[in-house]
């Protein structure tokens, strides 16, 4: 109830039992969702843009009312017919309100250092998570990748974040700058969901002259 109405997050209308299973009855959501728009390739910033604000300001939402995602990832951003986004899929989401937040959620690609570590964390992990989004969404590829999960989350501990010359030749300075700042190893330095929304990248609506 505390997300209701939010204009980029999945309304929920009904839940209910049976004996084997619990069903939820939420809006229609019956376009692809993001994961099927990146595998088709790199997007142009603008574009990438355009989607990406709407993200941040469903994540932004979430924030303000005390609730960190913590499982952002391509396949739970969904686009209804009109092409709006809905970031869905609040299966782990928690209240941060009462404090920091220690369980150990996320999906490989996406899930945040701190996490990786076993430490308490915030609601930046979501963050650092859309920052994942967005490289995906420029270069088509995610930034930490090993041919194992196991390997994939030594990556994500290493945090050695690099833009390739193939997949960012044509990528802009600010877009980069953008990226650095939410896929942070620390989060006292990683952005807020709202810093990022006011991020030159983002207020430009990925238009930049110097590439």
């Amino acid at each position: 109830m505390l997300l209701a109405g939010a204009p980029n997050i999945l309304r929920l209308f009904k839940v209910y039992e049976d004996e084997d299973s619990v069903h939820l009855i939420t809006e229609l959501c019956d376009g692809e969702d993001l994961y099927e728009r990146v595998s088709r390739g790199p997007m142009p910033e603008p574009s990438a843009a355009k989607i990406f604000r709407q993200l941040m300001s469903a994540i932004s939402c979430c924030h303000r009312a005390g609730i960190s995602h913590r499982d952002v990832k391509l396949d739970n951003v969904l686009f209804d017919s009109a092409g709006n986004l809905k970031l869905a899929d609040f299966g782990y989401a928690a209240d941060f309100r009462g404090g920091r937040m220690s369980e150990f959620v996320g999906t490989p690609y996406y899930v945040a250092p701190e996490i990786l570590m076993r430490r308490e964390y915030d609601e930046k992990v979501d963050v650092w998570s859309a920052g994942v989004i967005l490289y995906m969404m420029l270069a088509g590829v995610p930034p930490f990748r090993g041919e194992t999960t196991a390997e994939t989350f030594k990556a994500v501990l290493r945090a050695n974040l690099v833009f390739p010359t193939k997949l960012f030749r044509s990528i802009s300075p600010d877009a980069k700058d953008l990226l650095r700042k939410m896929i942070c190893k620390y989060p006292s330095k990683r952005l807020s969901a709202d810093e990022v929304l006011k991020h030159p990248w983002m207020i430009n609506g990925g238009e930049t002259e110097q590439k």
